[in-house]
């Protein structure tokens, strides 16, 4: 018996993946409340761990080590995952502003953004210096660094660290036992590494005991950093492309390479500007339960949040306590039950990793070095870590409708696809359509009898009306974006036949849940579909809807094109080159993402290059002659490849190695992770005359993989395909690729490694 749907009633937003968040995200993958529709807005996919951050600066931790997944974590959780930034607040009509996204709706908000370093009050700051927060940015230009010590080993590199608290030194000692290594490797002096640390106070690490300040300023001075002490920084000036003057109040001016700003923390403008009520450096102020104190549906944590009452420093084992506190309250407040409070500790244990594999700890008045606290230190960290990979798949969240029996078996482990992966495949639609009887009218040229991209019509002797339609259940849980895929993906039949898009109507299957909620749902959804539409002057004219278990959308397209112009599959002739617009692998990386097996940024990358149109692409193939042309959708390439094939009675040669893939889609299918429509796409295997030679090969099975909004292939004369190429990559179509030839008539394919 299949389970009833449970109807959405709540929306409860979080704002930012901080460590709060993050801990809240799993506790509720653990525990979901039935009906609340759950979304994490963050301007990231990887969220950095603060603990272990200052290693992976040292070099001892890698990426993955330091940062936590957000996306894999927000699928977890069965959270909607905007990738976007949070610049305001609509608190009259409860809608979240965002940098790209339409206003979002919510009943109950939650803010986890962390704090940056401030930089508005000092000259040239904000323009010449590198904060350390948001670290994303700050990580980009400590690699840049990385690199260019490592490729230019023999010059001086001057660094400026502004800011002596423990953020500052354990940045400084770090940088300097990741540099000195590279120069070390490289056989050039130490001394090539000046490192400048700035602090306006009388010691390092205020709010520490003096014994640990003492204890890393010797530290810091037996290394040969300089340190400035009762020294503030009043303004810095670019001298030169790489070059920049460091100005003190004292009359010291320093020239260095690079700044890095680390002094205390701040609040973003908009969070004030917005109407919440914040102490006067523009912390959010909450009470005990995490809740605003002017409006009791708004919840914050972590350093962008102040305990009314409570001060206490901005350090990320605040964040971590946070987090199982805060997730209890805000079900609690949707629950309607009283809220519990929470109370920081006076008292913290912090540990300082010293750039060499030692720590010093510090708690109270207390302070020790030894090389067992860095120990310690990695398992806790590692241990915090862990609890967010190899996340259980039994909490997925699927229904037992979605374990099927498929060939008369009871497939527990059978996961359907989404996105044109769903679609069936192509034998059981060419097997059933050869069972019907239908009539067709003289002025369709192009139906059911003789299929293509898109259905055409004879309007008049000028004129052809070019018709498609495509549906497929959500691929992505942002639903302004999944609105923006499905567009590109629909409208691509068109643009594959040369087409002008003039119309479209929407299919749209909605979730069962309030008004308000299926209307934000809704709203979402046709603005990110709007948004490809407008661009590329296509109308809006209709459309229906429905409600079901899952969200759903399609179009149903119109566009024309006169009889000289249209491009069909059918046209390939010997000699042709085959150019391919767009990467494969969106079927395996999908399929991985359902189980927890795809990073973040394999998906951010394969979203990326399912936003691209191919109006463009369809321009510069007809501009360079194409012969024929097809979209590569849910088939896979090789189906669409065959359909060509067929159509213009010739065999091709492929050349594996040049046919773009996805980043991820190889690892992927190394661990045997498929899209369902995947074992149907495989029987066009058949057809290749050396599969044998290549059947073990990862990225031959990416062959049959399913797209989604995918790229067009087209047979273009060998004349015109290195131009045709360059072209396609200079208007931003940057994995085109030549990646076979069209060959005499003998229908196989033979698939060349190099």
């Amino acid at each position: 018996m299949l389970s009833k749907p449970i109807p959405l009633t709540h929306n409860l937003v979080l704002i930012g993946g901080g460590h709060s968040h993050a801990i809240l995200l799993k506790r509720w993958g653990m525990n979901p409340i039935p009906g609340v529709c759950l979304t994490l807005i963050s301007d990231t996919s990887h969220t950095p761990y603060s603990g272990m951050l200052p290693g992976h600066v040292a070099g001892f931790y890698t990426f993955e080590e330091t940062h936590i997944d957000l996306r894999r974590l927000a699928r977890f959780s069965q959270a909607q995952f905007y990738l976007d930034q949070a610049i305001g607040l609509n608190l009259d009509n409860k809608q979240v502003i965002c940098k790209n996204h339409p206003p979002i709706s919510f009943d109950y908000l939650s803010i986890d953004i962390g704090s940056t370093p401030n930089t508005n009050t000092i000259p040239g700051a904000s323009q010449y210096s590198i904060s350390a927060k948001p670290v994303p940015q700050f990580l980009a230009a400590w690699n840049q660094l990385i690199e260019t010590v490592e490729n230019n080993s023999k010059n001086i590199y001057k660094i400026t660290i502004v800011g002596g608290g423990a953020g500052g030194v354990e940045l400084a000692l770090n940088m300097q036992t990741h540099l000195q290594a590279i120069l070390e490797k490289a056989q050039q002096p130490l001394s090539n590494l000046i490192i400048h640390i700035f602090h306006q106070g009388q010691t390092l690490l205020t709010g520490h005991n003096s014994w640990v300040s003492s204890k890393l300023e010797h530290i810091l001075s037996t290394r040969g950093i300089n340190i400035h002490l009762n020294t503030k920084v009043s303004k810095l000036e670019k001298i030169s492309e790489n070059s920049y003057q460091v100005f003190c109040e004292s009359g010291l001016n320093v020239s260095c390479d690079i700044v890095f700003w680390v002094t205390q923390a701040s609040a973003p403008e908009w969070i004030k500007a917005s109407g919440l009520t914040t102490n006067k450096k523009g912390f959010i102020l909450v009470n005990n339960y995490l809740q605003s104190v002017c409006h009791s549906h708004i919840f914050a944590a972590g350093d962008i949040a102040t305990i009314e009452h409570y001060m206490r420093p901005k350090a990320g084992v605040f964040a971590v306590r946070q987090g199982k506190p805060l997730f209890e309250n805000l079900q609690r407040i949707i629950l309607g039950k009283s809220l519990k409070a929470y109370y920081p500790q006076n008292y913290y244990l912090s540990l300082i990793g010293t750039g060499n594999k030692k720590a010093i700890a510090s708690w109270g008045y207390l302070g020790l070095e030894a090389a067992f606290l860095w120990k310690w230190k990695d398992y806790i960290d590692r241990k915090f870590m862990n609890q967010f990979k190899n996340l259980p798949v039994m909490s997925s969240g699927l229904n037992s409708s979605q374990k099927i029996q498929l060939n008369g078996k009871n497939n527990q482990d059978f996961l359907p696809c989404t996105g044109c992966a769903s679609k069936v495949g192509s034998q059981i639609l060419e097997r059933t359509l050869n069972r019907l009887n239908f009539i067709e009218n003289p002025e369709v040229i192009i139906g059911l009898k003789f299929p293509d991209d898109g259905a055409v019509i004879k309007l008049n002797s000028e004129k052809l009306l070019v018709q498609t339609i495509d549906f497929f259940p959500n691929l992505v849980s942002d639903p302004f974006i999944f609105g923006q895929i499905t567009a590109n993906h629909c409208l691509s039949d068109l643009w594959a036949m040369g087409a002008t898009t003039h119309s479209v109507l929407a299919l749209v299957t909605l979730p069962y849940g309030d008004d308000k909620i299926v209307e934000e749902i809704l709203y979402q959804l046709l603005q990110g579909c709007l948004k490809v539409l407008n661009n590329d002057q296509v109308s809006l004219i209709g459309g229906h809807t429905l409600q079901g278990s899952d969200l759903g959308f399609g179009l149903s397209c119109n566009g024309f094109i006169s009889p000289e112009n249209l491009l069909r599959k059918s046209g390939m002739k010997p000699g042709d080159l085959l150019i391919l617009t767009k990467a494969i692998g969106t079927g395996t990386l999908f399929a991985a993402d359902m189980v927890y097996k795809a990073k973040g940024n394999w998906i951010d990358n394969a979203i990326e290059s399912m936003l691209i149109s191919n109006q463009k692409a369809s321009e510069i193939l007809l501009e360079f002659g194409a012969t024929a042309c097809t979209d590569i959708t849910g088939f896979g390439l090789l189906g669409h490849l065959l359909e060509m094939m067929k159509a213009s009675q010739v065999s091709v040669k492929l050349d594996l190695d040049n046919i773009p893939v996805l980043l991820g889609s190889i690892d992927t299918v190394k661990q045997g992770i498929f899209s369902s429509l995947h074992s149907q796409n495989l029987a066009v295997a058949t057809y290749i005359s050396n599969r044998q030679k290549v059947l073990n090969l990862p990225k031959y099975s990416l062959l049959f993989d399913p797209q989604t909004s995918g790229g067009l292939l087209a047979a273009i004369p060998q004349k015109n395909a290195e131009k045709c190429l360059r072209k396609l990559i200079d208007l931003g179509y940057n994995q085109s690729s030549i990646m076979g030839e069209v060959l005499e008539k003998n229908y196989e394919i033979k698939v060349i490694v190099k």
